[in-house]
């Protein structure tokens, strides 16, 4: 006998509902996620729907999506039970203007279905929760009256709904979940009575329903208050409003109000009408700005985020970062992260919207204010514990250099405590790298990095900075990097790190390695999603040459290189490569403005002016770490014609803890050695190098010959920060040990780099940054090359003065000698030492051993002893460079 509940009969829906459902018609466009819902079902087993609130509209909505995408009718008797409807609804609201919401327990209907299963052991019923949203996003071309009426947390009245279908209809979205079978269900339940199993069914799709709520238009944080009590009332805030009142002998009440104040000058107020109004906004606004932005890899970050915390940890490089994400998070359909901002961001104005938008506001500095301190740290484990995505930047500050900036892992540590404190949802770190093709703080970068002093953010400089929108910027990408989860590496430091649970004040010993590895591997795999662009090509290949000029046929054949050198020997599976051509790429160059071009009966030039290279260098240090490799191993055949393939990689092992430091390259010192030798076997291929000795020793042709300049346009990349390298070796080994603070040496470097920058040609702003010279000092002392004595002096031994020596595999003569003289100290004895040592005898060959093999054993016996001296020195080559260099520079 066949039971009633397998073939369904048709919708039985009254004549006033279709025709309603004719006159909404025209107002309503629907997305349906996924857009073929039919293959959730399972064939043969009757649906009921499950929606959010009761309504005629969501009705409507529903029926014309399920008719649409082939499914059953909700409006079709539910078979088995006296329902008339096959769709029923968790909440209802009252009155027809200004209806409230309130809980509808949907009990009955389920318990019906329940006894209905009970009764027959061969029935089954598919439960299918179904989200309405209208207006989640309103396009460029919405109004500012539609933005209001978009959809929120507020679950408004018949009217309030009625504008909201008229106004913002055309961007309605519906979204089946998975089915639930109620079959199922009810085994995995139990010996439970059918209306408490209904309870319980309920109560799960009440939490779905607000999961699914929550991705789509962020948490329900419209009560801004709730927030700032719940940290004002938290245990670490009361305990510091005490210690504050006691050591000040003020009053509590005096001390609270001062917490109040500072929770109010930290937190968010966040708005989804504002959101949506800031996204009408700005969607013209980078329609004036840009001409296009790109993202790659956002289907595997939404892919990974479900059931985590996600914390976005994008790179920095402009003030437009904030906005860039935020506003591609949210027309992607992804809640809009609150975003850490500085305090000096928060201006007149400005400040405010910034505050609706997501933004929350951390001093520079926490020290001096232990409340202070405290209210923050509570403020992000309430983020992190009510589920916010959250968005800050690492590097503490936007790069001048564009390099990724050493980390301060402040927020992160902030951020591993709250989920340590509270593990309830595990924490992913989706790193982000944001690449431009211009910046609008292109020319203040540069003056910063110069010596001038940084403008302070004010709302009149900002009312002046807005004639940068006269400019266009080009394309910017927006690159999504491998996801890191915070779970995995808490695993590898300790397997007891869940016994920390509960305890805020908890500091564990481990703790700030995670951090630091956490650091790392995010400015790791930020660079492993870089995007290179166009701009980053040029910049790669007219920075290398004096006067940052080249012949176009020189340019058209370097462009093809670089990209085939990319392509060939993929970085990671993430980065992105422009697709345009060479002839492209110098087409492009020139409508931007970066490059122009010098017309010449022997062939055009391509120039890029002194300003212009300066700001080029910014994009050129957004991708040298891609390019790392093939430098080290041209830089090794600038100043020698032949060298061992042996050698070459053991000098990069040795060279390589510096330069991944500096870069955030992603290979243990293995697999740079690897990367080495690929690249190798890749100018071999090209024809850059030639083979002989059975391999193992590599030659490049004379100077005047294109592989050799192209070549050394490859090795320039990378020349400026071996020579960075040489001035911190020689100003220690120069002032000898015992002698200089780290601070002091960091100073000398300075000015030595600063100096030998208006000497010799024009180098690149970052040459004399500090800060690099500072990551070098340290990197030194982690390897216990430099270490501090017992005055705070630094001290070293034979390792360091062995790194001296080396560097003449690298630096000419002439550089070496230039930066010794204007480095300030004594005589340097180590380098005068590695000058006129000889070099050893070669080992006992057979006598018919060829001159290759001949070369291969001197070369090896040579870096033996930490010495290498060009087979031909490099001056008898200079005049062919010359010649060389001066072709392109026709």
């Amino acid at each position: 006998m066949t039971s009633s509940m397998d073939t369904p009969p048709r919708s039985r829906a009254p004549w006033w509902f279709n025709l309603l459902g004719h006159l909404l018609e025209p107002w309503v466009k629907l997305r349906r996620d996924p857009a073929e819902p039919a293959a959730l079902l399972q064939a043969g087993v009757p649906v009921c729907y499950v929606i959010e609130r009761d309504g005629i509209s969501d009705a409507l909505i529903l029926e014309r999506a399920c008719r649409e995408a082939g499914l059953p009718s909700p409006m079709q008797p539910l078979p088995g039970t006296r329902r008339r409807r096959s769709v029923l609804a968790l909440g209802r609201s009252d009155g027809l203007v200004l209806g409230k919401n309130r809980q509808r327990s949907p009990k009955d209907a389920l318990g019906q279905l329940t006894r209905a299963l009970e009764g027959d052991p061969e029935r089954d019923v598919q439960i299918v929760p179904v989200s309405i949203y209208v207006g989640r996003a309103p396009s460029r071309d919405s109004g500012w009256f539609r933005v209001l009426f978009s959809e929120n947390w507020v679950v408004v009245g018949h009217f309030r709904r009625l504008l909201a279908l008229l106004l913002n209809g055309r961007d309605t979205v519906v979204q089946f979940s998975d089915p639930v079978s109620l079959r199922e269900a009810l085994a995995d339940a139990g010996e439970v009575a059918p209306e408490r199993f209904a309870r319980k069914i309920a109560r799960v799709l009440r939490v779905h329903f607000r999961r699914i709520r929550a991705a789509v238009i962020g948490p329900d944080l419209s009560h801004r208050r709730t927030v700032v009590d719940a940290v004002l009332n938290a245990e670490p805030v009361r305990a510091a409003i005490t210690a504050t009142a006691n050591k000040e002998k003020i009053s509590y009440a005096k001390a609270w109000r001062r917490a109040q104040k500072l929770m109010l000058e930290i937190a968010a107020d966040y708005s989804h009408p504002v959101v949506r109004s800031a996204s009408f906004v700005l969607s013209n606004f980078w329609n004036k700005l840009y001409d296009g932005i790109a993202m790659h890899h956002f289907d595997k970050a939404r892919a990974a985020a479900p059931g985590f915390e996600v914390v976005y940890v994008p790179s920095h490089r402009s003030h437009a970062d904030y906005l860039l994400l935020s506003y591609q998070l949210h027309a992607s359909g992804v809640v809009v992260p609150h975003i850490a901002a500085g305090v000096n961001l928060n201006l007149p104005v400005i400040g405010p919207i910034l505050r609706r938008g997501g933004a929350f506001f951390l001093r520079r500095s926490f020290k001096g204010n232990a409340m202070y301190s405290v209210i923050f740290n509570e403020y992000m484990a309430q983020l992190i514990d009510r589920g916010v995505p959250i968005e800050y930047f690492i590097e503490g500050g936007r790069s001048r250099t564009g390099r990724l900036l050493a980390p301060r892992a402040g927020l992160l540590a902030m951020t591993v405590r709250a989920f340590l404190r509270a593990p309830r949802r595990p924490v992913l770190f989706q790193p982000v790298y944001i690449g431009y093709e211009k910046l609008m703080e292109g020319k203040s970068y540069a003056g910063e990095l110069s010596g001038k002093p940084k403008e302070k953010e004010s709302l009149i400089g900002l009312i002046k900075g807005l004639k940068v929108l006269r400019q266009r910027y080009g394309h910017v990408a927006l690159n999504f990097g491998e996801p890191i989860e915070l779970t995995p590496m808490l695993d590898a430091a300790s397997a007891q790190w869940r016994a920390v649970s509960g305890d805020p004040d908890a500091k564990p010993e481990w703790l700030g390695s995670v951090v630091d590895r956490l650091a790392e591997q995010i400015q790791v795999n930020i660079n492993r999603a870089a995007d290179v662009n166009p701009i980053n090509l040029l910049a790669l290949a007219l920075l290398a040459t004096p006067k940052h000029a080249m012949a176009e046929a020189d340019l058209l054949t370097q462009l093809e290189l670089s990209k085939a050198l990319i392509e060939e020997l993929p970085y990671s599976d993430r980065v992105t490569l422009t697709p345009m051509d060479p002839a492209g790429i110098i087409a492009y160059g020139e409508q931007m403005g970066w490059i122009r071009r010098v017309s010449h009966s022997l062939g055009d030039v391509l120039v890029a002016d002194d300003e212009q290279a300066v700001l080029l260098s910014y994009f050129r240090n957004n991708v040298l770490h891609l390019t790392a490799t093939a430098a080290w191993v041209a830089c090794c055949f600038l100043n020698n014609r032949r060298m061992s393939r042996g050698s070459v990689v053991r000098l990069g092992k040795i060279i390589y803890p510096f330069i991944q430091g500096e870069l955030f390259l992603p290979w243990d010192t293995e697999g740079f050695g690897q990367q080495m030798q690929a690249t190798v076997d890749f100018f071999l291929r090209r024809g850059l190098l030639e083979a002989s000795g059975e391999g193992r020793v590599l030659e490049r042709g004379p100077g005047q010959e294109d592989a050799a300049f192209q070549l050394k346009v490859i090795a320039r990349s990378l020349t400026q920060a071996f020579e960075r390298y040489y001035i911190t070796l020689a100003a220690l080994a120069k002032n000898g040990p015992h002698t200089m603070t780290a601070a002091e040496l960091e100073n000398a470097c300075t000015l030595t780099a600063q100096r030998l920058s208006l000497l010799s040609e024009q180098a690149a702003p970052e040459f004399f940054d500090k800060a690099l010279f500072r990551g070098f000092i340290q990197k030194l002392r982690e390897r216990r090359i430099v270490w501090t004595d017992e005055a705070g002096k630094l001290d070293y031994d034979r390792a360091l003065e062995e790194m001296v020596r080396d560097a003449r595999v690298i630096l000419a003569r002439e550089v070496r000698h230039s930066i010794l003289k204007i480095t300030p100290g004594g005589e340097d004895k180590a380098e005068h030492d590695a000058e006129t040592a000889a070099l050893p005898p070669a080992e006992a060959t057979p006598p018919d051993a060829s001159p290759a093999d001949l070369h291969a054993r001197h070369v090896e016996a040579a870096h033996r002893q930490h010495v290498h001296e060009p087979v031909e020195p490099a001056a008898t080559e200079a005049a062919a460079d010359a010649l060389r260099e001066g072709k392109s520079d026709q």
